[in-house]
């Protein structure tokens, strides 16, 4: 495939090779953007930017809602390019082409909200006689970084609601995952998109990413990722609006009064589903003394059912990881934990990318696994002598994106989501939910602003005040 910046479809001498990371195969190539590449899009971004914010809120979301369409017709085939581009299971990836689409139709719903807010001006001393309102334009040019693990749902994310408040947007997507951007490009040209207003530039994150995120016609940068390099972009980007979707070590807390089997089922799938590459993966379970021991029996045989291999074999559960040295590294702290006094219940076996779905008990929360970003198929179990220990724990860490609690009791539910410091929180639930629709995002290093298109679209406009004096 070709990128696609200052208007039209441009390849290089240089290429990047797209791989199925469950058996290596080619898939295709990408072509190897620079800095300099990075600048012509941005260029082209220019002219782009002046249209979309010209163009009405109708044509804008006219637009999304005919991307929409194309893209739910073409369902089967953006699902397949998932799967074989991040190795999520063919399920998942149709799945999260499903959401991608709803993701594309909630922005053009909201593309027709944007509203403004009168303010009472005779309510302030020398303010009789006056009309106050705002209005809210967009940015102009919005750099959406993505990553590897959702490599259509998470563009989605960025360049609906970008490209409903009227910016125009250019894709930095994961150098592994490029495939699905660039068909969502091609979707949203072929539903009337102006050519001027979208680029998709493909290649290495380090230069393309500093070349864009230093760029001041940039206005706006939206990046999902880990916190480094998150926490790089925020001191090279200068003054510029940033929303930042970052790291996380999802806890669970289970109660001696929790629903064990419903416990277990759910996180049977926040734990492993698209072998744990998710932020809000459930990573650690943090279980009261009579849930301790009763989960654990649940949750094993679920865990032992989960057959990897090819993602394209509908019986396959989980697939591989991204990339082997990742697997490897999964590897080396389920080792580490154990060595440290972990017991293994199952799981922990590498091939290639390919690593078992583990399960580890007896975890003290000082590990690496517990108290550090995995990324990975494991979860750690560790046994906590109270609620009070319990949230304690589960604040206990550099990051906020999302913990769960299951409980019958609705007082501790609403101390759970009183005094635990997430962004997502959920009562008898896993912690891998998400409605699109929602606002989503973390606290602590799990990052800044919010996603979900509507309130994506309130971090891509900028507000002006007006005041008429009579």
């Amino acid at each position: 495939m070709k990128m696609f910046l200052a208007g039209r479809w441009q390849d290089r001498p240089r290429s990047i090779e797209v791989r199925n990371p469950f058996n290596g195969e080619v898939i295709d190539t990408v072509p190897h953007g620079t800095p300099d590449d990075v600048n012509r899009a941005v260029e082209g971004l220019v002219e782009g930017a002046r249209l979309m914010r010209d163009m009405s809120a109708y044509d804008r979301s006219a637009i999304l809602r005919r991307a929409a369409a194309l893209m739910q017709a073409c369902e089967p085939e953006l699902g397949r390019t998932i799967s074989q581009e991040e190795g999520k299971t063919l399920a998942e990836g149709t799945f999260e082409a499903s959401r991608a689409r709803e993701t594309i139709d909630v922005s053009a719903d909201e593309a027709r909200r944007i509203g403004s807010e009168v303010i009472p001006l005779d309510a302030a001393p020398g303010g009789k006689g006056k009309l106050g309102f705002t209005l809210r334009v967009p940015c102009g040019i919005v750099a959406a970084i993505t990553p590897f693990n959702f490599p259509l749902n998470l563009v989605a994310h960025k360049v609906g609601p970008a490209l409903a408040a009227g910016n125009a947007v250019c894709i930095k997507p994961a150098s592994d995952t490029p495939l699905s951007a660039l068909k969502l490009v091609e979707i949203l040209l072929e539903a009337g998109l102006p050519p001027q207003a979208i680029a998709c530039v493909t290649g290495g994150g380090g230069e393309l990413g500093t070349a864009l995120c230093t760029d001041r016609r940039v206005r706006k940068i939206s990046f999902t990722g880990s916190y480094a390099i998150g926490d790089a972009i925020c001191r090279m980007a200068g003054v510029k609006r940033v929303t930042m979707e970052l790291g996380s070590n999802s806890p669970v807390i289970l109660l001696d009064d929790a629903d064990i089997e419903q416990a277990a089922s759910l996180v049977a799938v926040s734990g492993y589903s698209n072998a744990g590459q998710v932020c809000i993966s459930t990573q650690r379970i943090l279980a009261t003394p009579q849930a301790y021991g009763a989960f654990l029996d649940a949750l094993t045989p679920r865990v032992k059912e989960l057959r990897t291999g090819n993602p394209l074999d509908p019986a396959t559960r989980m697939g591989p990881m991204i990339r082997e040295q990742d697997a490897c590294r999964v590897e080396s702290w389920v080792q580490e934990a154990v060595a440290s006094g972990a017991r293994l219940v199952t799981g922990g076996q590498r091939e290639g990318t390919l690593f078992e779905p583990t399960l580890l008990a007896e975890v003290a929360p000082s590990l690496r696994i517990s108290c550090e970003e995995l990324f990975g198929p494991a979860v750690a179990v560790t046994r906590v002598d109270s609620f009070d220990e319990a949230i304690r724990l589960a604040n206990d860490s550099p990051y906020g994106l999302s913990a769960s609690l299951f409980t019958r009791d609705i007082s501790r539910a609403l101390r759970f989501a009183r005094e635990v410091d997430s962004g997502n929180l959920h009562i008898n639930w896993g912690t891998q939910w998400r409605a699109d629709l929602m606002p989503y995002g973390g606290l602590k290093n799990s990052g800044l602003g919010k996603e979900g298109p509507h309130y994506a679209i309130r971090e891509m406009t900028e507000e002006k005040m007006v005041v008429i004096h009579g």
